[in-house]
């Protein structure tokens, strides 16, 4: 049986890849590492849509691993509702060290907030705790989360 998993990457499909590729690299403060077309019959079998073109672009993750996002060129590009109470919606949690002031520079990015502010977690295993969900142009659900400060949590 393996138990060798470990995250490669995640793959986020957007409407518009210079915007959305901005955004990443801002928020991330990184850049895309490379922008490439896929296509052809591996693709075409991968995805099940036959004759798909697709934009992507890698942009490294600071811990490892990098997103992948995708502009589907030759498909309608409208939004799923992005709302994270439906089955199958995923979101991407990002470690920081400041949830308050990342939370500010994800608004001038042109992120959206779910909440008004950061809150910070009462209670559990992640008590004092700061974290807050955002959302990207293209309906991606962002959670920051700031670790509670040592000794700030339930005890062991």
């Amino acid at each position: 049986m393996s138990t060798g998993f470990r995250v490669h990457h995640i793959g986020i499909t957007v409407r518009d890849m210079d915007v959305s590729e901005a955004f990443w690299e801002e928020l991330l403060h990184t850049k895309s590492v490379r922008r490439y077309v896929i296509e052809g019959p591996f693709i075409a079998a991968m995805s099940g849509y036959p004759g798909v073109r697709i934009l992507g672009s890698q942009v490294n993750l600071p811990s490892g691993g990098y997103l992948e996002l995708l502009q589907y060129l030759d498909r309608d590009p409208s939004a799923v509702d992005p709302e994270t109470y439906h089955a199958g919606n995923v979101h991407v949690c990002l470690e920081v060290d400041d949830a308050r002031a990342e939370f500010a520079r994800a608004l001038e990015l042109g992120a959206t907030a779910r909440g008004p502010e950061p809150v910070v977690v009462p209670s559990g295993a992640n008590a004092g705790a700061v974290t807050c969900y955002l959302r990207t142009v293209d309906g991606v659900t962002v959670e920051l989360f700031q670790p509670p400060a040592p000794g700030a949590g339930p005890a062991a």
